[in-house]
């Protein structure tokens, strides 16, 4: 197998185009592509596109949503270092994950919960007011969570990003957010995911609101 003679500047570039290559006659809607393609980016894994699911104009909402300054929340430190802060910054957002603050892990223990939910809880009490991307890569009880909390009108996201990764209610807790028609959502479905994905997808929609602002 022969070495390809990329510069490293070229190297997503060239990336890009095998996976172009590789798609082949395989056509994507349009507004989804950029998501798509970043995640088999990030994975390699030529499944996500036919695993991610999108609500109608989900990309959309979300781009405009970064456009006006969005705070984006994770439920893991590892998506949210994943997350490009410099083009979310020059946007006026600001990336947040409660997994590790001070008290969720009490108010976890004290509700029988996992810190996930209960972190997903302190995201409705601090984040609500404006403009919110919620981006879940790991846990499923972060996203089962979430549902309560939009069930009770206690969080108004303008996206989320349900990739959680698992055997134990990741497909599960995925499918049953399929059903919803108040929130839009990019969801992976089955068990693959992973933090790495909610990044992925979460830069992609960056860059797309970067492009957009861009003088």
């Amino acid at each position: 197998m022969k070495l390809q003679d990329v510069l490293p500047e070229d190297i997503e570039r060239r990336s890009m185009e095998i996976i172009t290559e590789e798609l082949g006659d395989r056509v994507l809607d349009p507004e989804n592509e950029t998501v798509i393609k970043r995640v088999i980016h990030t994975t390699a894994d030529f499944e996500y596109a036919d695993r991610l699911v999108f609500s109608p104009e989900a990309v959309r909402r979300g781009v405009d949503a970064l456009c006006r300054g969005a705070s984006i929340v994770t439920d893991t430190e590892m998506a949210r270092a994943g997350i490009n802060k410099r083009v979310l910054g020059r946007l006026g957002g600001t990336a947040y994950c409660f997994v590790a603050d001070s008290g969720v892990a009490e108010e976890a223990k004290r509700n029988g919960t996992t810190r996930s939910a209960a972190a997903m809880q302190k995201a409705a009490r601090e984040l609500s007011g404006g403009p919110l991307i919620v981006a879940i890569g790991n846990a499923p009880t972060a996203l089962l969570e979430l549902e309560k909390l939009l069930d009770v009108g206690a969080i108004h996201p303008d996206l989320v990003i349900g990739v959680p990764v698992g055997f134990v209610n990741a497909e599960e807790s995925k499918e049953r957010f399929l059903s919803r028609r108040d929130v839009p959502y990019i969801i992976a479905r089955g068990r693959k995911g992973g933090s790495n994905v909610a990044a992925a997808i979460c830069n992609a929609l960056l860059y797309q609101s970067g492009s957009r602002t861009a003088p």
